[in-house]
């Protein structure tokens, strides 16, 4: 009875962990490069009282329970544990309990730690990845998933290990031992949490130590990119000692090679693995859990002004003082929109774009936003700025005054409305994305002479910024689509852009197959951390110039509203 109550315990323990089976990796006495010291085994194992290391020699699979609605895709689940221990025990469990809710059939890979002598700190853990995943999709038609919908989702050392096998299965990490290592070894996607040892400054295993900065920090050479390269989504903390331009460097690899991406970066966070829930929308856009839904249209998610408690137009210039004046492009205005009910007294000004040839407050690039924010809670200023470009000038300069003075009026008014004249924000999409651009990097710089006393002594600077597929901010693109997608050196930021002292935080989102390439987000995020400035990005896998026009349920252009109120929260308490 004993032994049969020991055996039921042993039993419900396996079932609440959800694992079904364990398969060793390699065949016995076949293993590549064995060494003493090595185990293969979690954490909460080897350090469990009575672990004994001579029966945890060999890497496995454990296969979690089948989940109760399949879809045809697979996972691989990878510790990370600086390729010295799997460690990541808690991430294994999260990743396993909420993909397995998914439809997705979960296994977690325990490679071969810590570090070989002799070798390069991954060669180990490689070689037992490359068997695992041809092990993986061996297995494919008896659990009912299909052999070309294998993902990875990793961490740290497991995500260099993850990256290892998304861009350089063509290249053998071990020598065939049987019928097995026939069978491919690449995989189809790959979610890539805080990749560690990915630059030159930090590949032999420690913290960048130039912090991935540098003409001559560059990816590691071990990544081959080859043909066989699939699509990922790259998660990275902005303080992260393993530098986050890793995967800013992959990230831009991926674009040379038109493979589908998304970057998805972290203010303030260290090394950790965020943002599991764009993860998920990343293979739901590429259509990794099923079919696509079809687009909604934002207009019609955000159709009526319910929680607009108010509203007043007013022009932004005093008459005949209106700097640069010319008559085709109309006279500015700003419009308050209240909301019903005032939960946070900072105020946030949205503009549209429209390549500075027009521009519409009530588009679809503003409307929903504002529509949004009065719902939350929020007090929106839109503004209309002049368009179209002006003639003798570049063609933001009449915009840019707009903003300015704009700015100004909403601080000087602010604290009538009962409001924190200190917490404004500007934001626009495209052109205006590039206008937003001006006005967070260059506030210092003056965009028109002073005309009246309010000029002269109320401040432009603004505290954040959102910039919606800001267009024009790189030099292969500033007055139409990135001619090499900025993905080259050569194509830097444009020159408008001072980055003065008053320089304010920013959260930029972007289509990453936009023409008005994702790019200038990206290498603005690069600027502004070299700053030491906080800011936060994500770009999104497929998808074009105002991807939340149309946008599909479950993806990251249908809840990209909620990633900038997230970012805002920040800044608007």
């Amino acid at each position: 009875m004993k032994r049969f109550s020991l055996l039921l315990s042993l039993l419900l323990a396996s079932l609440c962990l959800g694992a079904q089976e364990r398969v060793s990796v390699w065949p016995k006495g076949k293993m590549p490069d064995f060494q003493n010291h090595q185990i293969a085994a979690m954490t909460n194992e080897s350090e469990a009282e009575g672990f004994k290391p001579d029966k945890h020699r060999i890497p496995y699979l454990e296969w979690f329970e089948k989940p109760s609605n399949p879809n045809g895709a697979c996972m691989i689940l990878i510790s990370g544990g600086a390729y010295q221990n799997c460690c990541d025990v808690g991430l294994i469990d999260m990743w396993h309990k909420e993909l397995t809710k998914l439809g997705i059939q979960c296994v977690n890979f325990v490679y071969r730690t810590p570090r070989p002598e002799g070798l390069p700190i991954y060669q180990t853990a490689w070689e037992d990845g490359q068997r695992a995943v041809r092990m993986v999709r061996r297995e494919a038609a008896r659990r009912g998933f299909d052999p070309e919908k294998i993902g990875v989702i990793s961490m740290s050392a497991g995500s260099h290990l993850a990256l290892l096998l998304a861009t350089s299965s063509q290249t053998p990490a071990y020598a065939p031992i049987d019928k097995v290592d026939e069978t491919p070894c690449h995989i189809n996607w790959a979610i890539v949490n805080a990749p560690a040892y990915v630059t030159t400054d930090g590949e032999m295993g420690g913290t960048a130590t130039r912090e991935g900065y540098g003409p001559d920090v560059t990816l590691s050479s071990v990544f081959q990119f080859d043909e066989k390269t699939c699509p990922m989504s790259l998660h990275h903390g902005e303080r992260d000692p393993y530098p986050p331009t890793a995967s800013t460097l992959v990230y831009r690899q991926l674009r040379r090679m038109d493979i589908p991406a998304e970057l998805h970066l972290y203010p303030d966070k260290g090394h950790g693995a965020f943002g599991f829930e764009r993860g998920v929308e990343f293979m739901t856009q590429m259509g990794f859990l099923g079919p696509v839904e079809p687009g909604v249209d934002i207009q019609d998610r955000y159709a009526q002004d319910d929680d607009r408690s108010n509203y007043i137009k007013e022009n932004i210039w005093p008459e005949g003082k209106m700097p640069n004046t010319q008559e085709a492009q109309g006279i500015p205005y700003i419009e308050w929109h209240f909301p019903k009910e005032c939960k946070t007294k900072a105020i946030q000004i949205i503009y549209s774009g429209g390549s500075y040839t027009g521009n519409d407050p009530d588009g679809f690039e503003v409307a929903p936003i504002r529509r949004y924010l009065n719902e939350k809670g929020v007090t929106v200023v839109t503004l209309r700025y002049r368009t179209p470009r002006p003639k003798g000038l570049a063609k933001h300069t009449s915009a840019w005054q707009d903003v300015q003075r704009t700015v100004r009026i909403v601080r000087s008014k602010a604290a009538g409305y009962g409001l924190d004249p200190d917490r404004i924000g500007i934001m626009g999409s495209s052109a205006g994305g590039h206008l937003t651009l001006m006005g967070v990097t260059s506030s210092r710089h003056r965009s028109y002479w002073p005309v009246d006393e309010l000029d002269r002594k109320v401040s432009c600077k603004v505290q954040w910024g959102v910039g919606i597929y800001p267009a024009y901010a790189l030099t292969d693109g500033l007055e139409a689509p990135n001619t090499g997608g900025g993905n080259e050196d050569s194509a830097v930021l444009a020159p408008e852009f001072s980055f003065d002292l008053d320089t304010a935080p920013m959260f930029l989102i972007h289509g990453d197959a936009d023409g008005w390439a994702a790019m200038n987000s990206v290498k603005v995020w690069e600027k502004l951390r070299a700053m030491g400035l906080s800011a936060e990005l994500h770009t999104l896998a497929l998808r074009p110039h105002c991807f939340m026009l149309k946008a599909s349920p479950g993806t990251g252009s249908y809840t990209y509203l909620d990633q900038i109120y997230g970012f805002l929260e920040t800044y608007i308490k």
